[in-house]
């Protein structure tokens, strides 16, 4: 079973291990328009997006993914983009 959201904020350019191990990725948002690429990748290593890239400029909103990630959840920020991401497992 499920539990609720937990969320990890990133406000900086970086290499984030947001959860390691079977989860889902339920969403992202961007809390201010993103100052570089974020990727995302079911992984627990490397900086290549499997799963999808956000483009540098991407505009404050909430992006949905529903999709469950199979080793975890890995984010890089290029940039100081200030991010929430949010997932459960």
């Amino acid at each position: 079973m499920l539990k609720d959201y937990e969320k990890t904020h990133i406000a900086t350019a970086t290499t984030t291990q947001v959860v390691s191990g079977p989860c889902k990725l339920n969403y992202i948002t961007i809390n201010t328009t993103a100052a570089g690429t974020i990727k995302v990748i079911d992984g627990t290593g490397g900086t290549t997006a499997n799963v999808a890239t956000l483009a540098a400029s991407a505009p404050v909103g909430t992006y949905r993914f529903d999709c469950v990630m199979a080793t975890g959840i890995r984010i890089v920020t290029a940039a100081s983009s200030d991010i929430t991401v949010c997932w459960n497992i």
